[in-house]
């Protein structure tokens, strides 16, 4: 469930990104706020892109802190939590980002309590599935 998780995470982020670019006259604050949600994000889920980009041992430290399944569902539903306070202004398409970040943390939640243990997918540059099995 973990690696569902991981991949609802990935469509957060390009959610994120494009929905943040059309609401962005309607709701300025939140798109941006969404944009610095799928920035973090991309470093949380991507392990290709701790790899590619100069980071901070600080930053680095940060991400590997959410490298189990419940930190990362209480992360998801914080920014899920984030993402639904915009539409308080008024109706905003950023609903669908707030809804699969909500999905992916249920994701990790559901695989936390499995006891799963965490895997990446090796196409996003992480360790794959055969640790898992």
């Amino acid at each position: 469930m973990a690696l569902y998780g991981q991949w609802l995470g990935v469509i957060s982020i390009c959610l994120l990104i494009a929905l943040g670019i059309v609401g962005f006259l309607g709701h300025f604050v939140f798109s941006i706020v969404g944009w610095v949600i799928a920035f973090i994000l991309l470093f949380v889920e991507v392990p290709f892109a701790t790899k590619c980009c100069p980071t901070s041992p600080r930053f680095d430290s940060f991400i590997a802190f959410f490298g189990n399944s419940w930190f990362r569902a209480v992360m998801y539903l914080c920014f899920s939590i984030i993402m639904f306070l915009s539409n308080i202004i008024g109706p905003s398409i950023l609903i669908v980002c707030a809804v699969t970040l909500l999905f992916s943390s249920l994701c990790y939640v559901a695989g936390a309590l499995m006891g799963q243990s965490f895997a990446s997918s090796s196409m996003l540059g992480g360790s794959g599935v055969d640790n898992v099995v």
